[in-house]
């Protein structure tokens, strides 16, 4: 357990499968006390169950700003501050853009760019009057290359990586760590794989995809670093990713 994380009161978004569970699986081993926010709420509570600490399980759809007001007010209430917001919810969209639909690519820029900044935004005056907390934002390799099959959610991803980048520094004197962390692609329900098999042969056996795990690592690792350290921005890929 690191000592720097126990007790710590983390928001993750996203939290009900992928990248957003591992790492809930991860923080409440190392004693951090959890809300878990998702817009999937039955499996948020069994997830909940699985876990230690009692972690507070909240139905939130990053689309919607009254859920995130509610999602950080109950936070405040329930545990009395927050020194987290991991900001993963995320929608993937790639293919050919001429054959999109709109309708989906406004949704996922709702949710992967609105949502991240009104997390932010939400946190921010309880962070301030504390003194200090993170901010980390689940971003992608497509934030830092531009990657043919999604120009969308590229597009999503770099707006992410230019607020990250100059929110930090705004924040920066008030004990506020902003960071990305931008993993490539991830063998999960986000691509389609579901099935345990399948995702170690091509995490582990193939090594063309990272696995959930190994991003929630990443997370783990960037929140533990001493406060006079910020990983401003974490790229991790898969050993033969091309990007």
């Amino acid at each position: 357990m690191r000592a720097a994380l126990a007790d710590k009161v983390i928001i993750i978004t996203g939290a009900s499968s992928g990248i957003g569970a591992a790492a809930a699986r991860l923080l409440a081993a190392e004693g951090c006390k959890l809300t878990l926010a998702a817009r999937s709420l039955d499996k948020l509570q069994a997830l909940a169950a699985e876990l230690p600490g009692d972690p507070l399980a909240l139905r939130a759809d990053m689309t919607a700003p009254g859920d995130i007001t509610n999602m950080v007010t109950r936070t405040l209430a329930h545990f009395g501050r927050i020194d987290v917001m991991f900001a993963n919810a995320g929608i993937f969209i790639q293919g050919d853009f001429a054959e999109y639909d709109m309708n989906a690519v406004s949704a996922m820029l709702k949710t992967n760019v609105d949502g991240v900044m009104r997390c932010a935004h939400a946190v921010l005056p309880a962070m301030q009057a504390q003194g200090g907390g993170d901010i980390l934002v689940t971003s992608s390799i497509a934030g830092h290359a531009e990657l043919h099959r999604g120009p969308a959610y590229g597009a999503s991803k770099h707006a992410i990586e230019t607020f990250v980048n100059a929110l930090r520094r705004q924040v920066a004197a008030a004990g506020i760590r902003v960071m990305s962390l931008a993993p490539g692609k991830v063998a999960n329900e986000l691509w389609g794989l579901r099935d345990p098999a399948a995702i170690k042969r091509l995490s582990v056996t193939e090594q063309t995809y990272l696995n959930s795990g190994d991003v929630a690592a990443a997370a783990l690792f960037m929140l533990s670093r001493p406060r006079h350290v910020t990983v401003r921005n974490l790229v991790i890929l898969p050993r033969y990713q091309e990007a």
